[in-house]
């Protein structure tokens, strides 16, 4: 692995950990974030200010980073549309098949020791390694 950073990936974890205990504390709430974007989708919703913070910030922290000079590399994406839409609709089905996303099970899930969440996140986990196993060794991605 050219890109191993364990301080920073320490660091990253621990403020993520911070976060989703903080969330917790605050508001009752699961740092999910597929469960806090569904809820701003929720025309009926009412508790829609820490949502748009919390789904804000994670859009701004990137940004900002990259303008106090910690940029990222450009992701690569397939060059078909069709193929990033279809992943993404996959995406929002299998959390929604799920009952949650990788930051409600992975984190706040298995630290709270929910079986359910284990399971989920281990099986996340094996789709996530089939899949790279897949489009790298067998399409040649």
């Amino acid at each position: 692995m050219a890109n191993f950073t364990p301080v920073s990936a320490a660091i990253g974890g621990a403020l993520i950990g911070l976060s989703a205990v903080l969330l917790m504390l605050s508001t009752g709430r699961i740092a999910g974030i597929s469960g806090i974007f569904s809820g701003l989708l929720n025309l009926r919703g009412e508790d829609k200010g820490w949502r748009i913070a919390f789904v804000g910030g994670l859009i701004l922290a990137p940004i900002l980073a990259g303008l106090i000079g910690y940029g990222m590399e450009q992701p690569k994406l397939p060059s078909n549309w069709a193929v990033i839409v279809v992943a993404g609709l996959l995406v929002g089905f299998g959390t929604r098949l799920g009952g949650g996303c990788t930051s409600g099970h992975g984190i706040c899930g298995i630290g709270r020791l929910s079986p359910r969440s284990i399971a989920a996140t281990i099986v996340f986990m094996v789709m996530a390694i089939i899949t790279v196993a897949i489009t790298r060794h067998v399409l040649g991605g």
